[in-house]
């Protein structure tokens, strides 16, 4: 299809249909029968997108309740239906070959979509069979645990295509021949019987059926059914629309527009690909239109969509699964995770600015003209009054639970509902929204006012969204499902309150409600088609987790990587980098992270702390999903950039070249959050995290402006340096103040529990171990090993071994280390190879903590100095803030 595409987008833009078919064959399966056979595709649809909302709802526990039958279910058989409906409608909707037919579905797919959905529902229907015998499956278990492997395989091809299949196959392969003499000593492991590995891999929860697809199954098919259910009731347009109404009119306006009316979208979308089609249809023509070649109005909106999955509150369903592998509350993944994504889309505007003034590109005509003081002002008194606004709301809510507990529930939502009549009877008085055609010979930006008016009752379902999730710290599932509620309610009210208010009789109010409940089912249905590639993906990438769990090659994984780095962390996380970016030119994001989540996040982690560097979990993960989504923009698979591509009509490659170059603050940033985890707001207040938003905005502005080689004027060699060298210092200035100061003061070990007992909170401890090797006897092995001591309060030893999982044995001047308590702990696992019970002993050689030093801060009054002389050099040229195009 890549290929195919790039042929066609080197020539001209895709139709429409066309456009909408490419999203199809990635998103939604490109077959699309007639008759029985799309009656039976969209009532399965349907039925999904109705059982994720029963098992989402109270309703199951007031129904059981009542009836006293068991219509409560598990989490083990809500997966197994979840994935049965995946299956069956991959089948159905993805023809096996580019060749197959597209308006039928062949027999042959009728039956492996019956038998698929049979393997997966084996497990709700054999449920209590399988919980009595654990462990010990019966020949007719794994006769079907083995066709619904090969068949889970099938529908993911299908779906994704092959690369996640062969993964997939990869790690099976090692689970059965890991003995071989063909595979290297360093993974070799004793392999596994079919029985172990299918009792593994589809019996239990240990692989297909485990966390990746129940965090499907629980959070994401919601948030994609939000989503898909936001887009048919009117809101992408609305984004779309207020995107151009804010930005249009500046400089590179459409590319801005493009920008933001993306970051809105992305929130609530998972899928890179329908991103770039939903706004690029729009966006790309005008910015073609201002200036910008087919390749950069592509890689413009690439860059912008993309990064969608970056933002909260969906990410590309990575934040759920976050939630599970790391073992925080979704809120702490997103407030971890809202800082680079805010950053990022800040300094893709600029970006933009900086293309269009270099280029000397018009702006679109405006219909009402402002001066920048006027518009700066009704930004600042909008903001306040949201502010003031989620202020009242608060504390209205709070009152009234105060007030009347009792009945506070039925009465806000009285009141919800209240609020949303009246906003439809004030959308009502202004036309509705149209598409403007993009390719038309003038174009009139709307007015802010216009556009608000028709679409503020869409902002209903995400405040309702992100009460729960932020306010009332519900689950991320529960959360979506009230979302999803209300959306329900607008589908179905909107357009028949509308005619109503408009005065229309009751005949065109007849056709409005018939209208709006044929979008109802229309988003039901498509909001469960969107999930199929999901659900395959999240229970194809269950084998690799169940390989890892099986085979412990995660183990293996940490030793290999340290002895290909050396120790050295940012060499483990190059390398992390590049397989992240490899497996992701041919995985969606979703099984992407799964699978390098899962094999290289716990590594990071594990070598740093053994090499005396503490990487947090969080910020691992956040590292290796960033680079996950990079994929989509990597030539030569770059899956964003080819939809671009067959938008703008540009080269494919060429497109996917410039949309990295463009995405280059997406790539710096994991390496900065990691060694700076300031931003990712762990142990920072509301006053720091604001000091560290404006200082990194700053600094991600100046790093747009050194890669774009444009600041005020066109950039010198010395100048770009220069803004490098600053956007570190802004960033990183630790990194210099190690060089000037050391960063730890070194102690005798025989001082280690003195010495423990009076450091504050969370001091990080780093303590060089020496002793002999139990592999090789006669030599000796060093080992720095970083700990992080937690609270204070415990004597000196009792923190050091709870910290540690280790024991000091002081004798007249040696320290003496004890083998650890837990071998599987992380001292542990990273002392294995030392002979604790050879002649000569293990020592603690020395220890360090945290030195009392200058602060790193002194560092920004030189990148003030620095960025001071490249302004004074810019504005000597002519150079303005603004820009200019002329200075040289």
């Amino acid at each position: 299809m890549a290929t195919d595409n790039g042929k066609t987008s080197a020539n001209a833009p895709l139709s429409g249909t066309e456009l909408q078919d490419l999203v199809a064959a990635s998103d939604t399966g490109a077959r699309n029968p007639v008759g029985f056979s799309a009656w039976v595709i969209s009532g399965v649809a349907l039925c999904w997108s109705l059982f994720q909302l029963y098992i989402a709802s109270p309703l199951p526990f007031m129904l059981s309740s009542v009836t006293g039958l068991p219509l409560v279910f598990n989490d083990t058989q809500t997966r197994s239906i979840h994935l049965a409906f995946g299956v069956f409608l991959a089948f159905m909707a993805y023809p096996a070959f580019s060749s197959s037919p597209r308006s039928r579905i062949p027999r042959l797919d009728w039956i492996l979509a019956i038998l698929a959905a049979f393997t997966a529902l084996y497990i709700f229907i054999f449920y209590r069979d399988l919980a009595r015998r654990p462990g010990l499956p019966i020949t007719q278990d794994l006769v079907v645990a083995g066709i619904g492997m090969v068949l889970l395989l099938e529908a993911t091809r299908r779906a994704l295509g092959p690369p996640l299949a062969v993964v997939a196959l990869v790690f099976l392969a090692y689970v059965f021949f890991g003995s071989s003499p063909l595979v290297p000593d360093i993974i070799r492991w004793g392999g596994a019987s079919f029985g172990r590995a299918m009792d593994q891999m589809w019996l239990s929860t240990g692989g297909v059926f485990g966390v990746p697809l129940g965090v499907s199954t629980a959070f994401v098919f919601l948030f994609v059914l939000f989503g898909s259910m936001l887009d048919r009731a009117g809101a992408g347009n609305f984004f779309i629309k207020l995107a151009f109404a804010l930005l249009g009119h500046m400089r590179g306006g459409p590319a801005k527009a493009a920008v933001l009316s993306s970051m809105m979208t992305g929130m609530i979308s998972g899928s890179s690909i329908a991103n770039v089609v939903t706004t690029g249809t729009f966006t790309i023509p005008l910015m073609k239109r201002v200036g910008f070649t087919p390749e950069k109005a592509g890689s413009v909106e690439v860059a912008s969509s993309v990064n969608g999955q970056i933002m909260p509150p969906v990410m590309g369903a990575a934040a759920f699964l976050m939630v599970e592998y790391i073992g925080i509350p979704y809120i702490e993944v997103i407030k971890h995770a809202f800082l680079p994504a805010a950053i990022s889309y800040i300094a893709l505007l600029y970006l933009v600015h900086l293309e269009a003034v270099r280029g000397n590109m018009p702006v679109l005509p405006k219909r009402i003209e402002t001066t920048g003081l006027q518009s700066l002002l009704r930004t600042g008194i909008t903001i306040a009054s949201i502010v003031v606004l989620a202020g009242v709301i608060y504390y209205f809510i709070a009152f009234m639970r105060m007030l009347i507990p009792g009945l506070s529930g039925p009465l806000l939502i009285a009141l919800l509902l209240a609020v949303y009549v009246g906003l439809i009877w004030y959308a009502s008085r202004v036309p509705d929204l149209d598409l403007d055609d993009p390719n038309a010979p003038v174009v009139e930006l709307p007015l802010v006012k216009d556009v608000i008016k028709t679409g503020l009752h869409y902002l209903l379902p995400l405040f309702v969204l992100v009460w729960f999730l932020m306010v009332e710290r519900r689950s991320p599932g529960l959360s979506a499902f009230y979302a999803v509620l209300l959306l329900i309610v607008v589908v179905l009210t909107q357009k028949p309150l509308k005619s109503l208010f408009r005065g229309i009789r009751s005949a065109g109010q007849v056709a409005a409600f018939r209208d709006g409940f044929d979008d109802l089912i229309a988003g039901l249905i498509a909001g469960a088609r969107n999930m199929i590639g999901i659900a395959c993906a999240t229970a194809a990438a269950g084998i690799i987790v169940g390989t890892v769990t099986l085979t412990g090659i995660g183990q293996v994984m940490a030793e290999f990587v340290e002895f290909l780095s050396g120790g050295n962390i940012f060499l483990i996380l190059v390398f992390t980098a590049v397989i992240s970016l490899i497996l992701g030119m041919g995985l969606p994001t979703t099984a992407n992270y799964i699978v390098v989540s899962s094999l290289m996040a716990p590594v990071i982690v594990e070598v740093g702390a053994a090499n005396g560097v503490l990487i947090p979990l969080i910020a691992a993960h956040m590292f290796v999903f960033y680079f996950g989504i990079m994929a989509d923009v990597t030539p030569p698979v770059g899956l964003a950039s080819f939809a671009a591509a067959a938008v703008s009509g540009g080269d494919p490659i060429k497109t996917g070249f410039v949309a990295f170059f463009y995405s280059l603050r997406t790539v710096l940033l994991p390496f900065i959050f990691v060694f700076n985890t300031d931003l990712l707001l762990i142990n920072v207040g509301w006053l720091g995290g604001i000091w560290i938003f404006v200082l990194a905005t700053a600094a991600m502005l100046i790093f747009a402006a050194a890669t774009q080689g444009f600041f005020m004027a066109r950039n010198r060699i010395w100048e770009t340096a220069a803004l490098l060298l600053v956007t570190v210092l802004l960033l990183r200035p630790g990194f210099f103040l190690d060089l000037v100061q050391p960063p730890y003061e070194t102690i005798a070990p025989q001082q280690i529990y003195e010495t423990v007992e009076v450091q504050p909170d969370n001091v990080q401890l780093r303590v060089h171990i020496s002793g002999p090797s139990f592999n090789d006897p006669g030599s000796r092995i060093e080992r720095i090993m970083a700990f992080d001591l937690g609270a204070a309060g415990e004597t000196g030893q009792a923190r050091f071994e709870a910290a540690t999982d280790l024991a000091v044995r002081l004798e007249d001047d040696r320290a003496i280390l004890e083998e650890p308590f837990d071998m599987n702990s992380l001292a542990g696992r990273t002392l294995s190879n030392l002979d604790f019970y050879a002649d000569e002993p293990v020592m603690l050689t020395s220890v360090e903590v945290p030195a009392e030093r200058a602060p790193a801060e002194i560092f920004y009054i030189l990148a003030a100095l620095l960025l001071g002389l490249v302004i004074w050099s810019q504005r000597r040229r002519g150079g303005t803030l603004a820009g200019n195009p002329q200075a040289a």
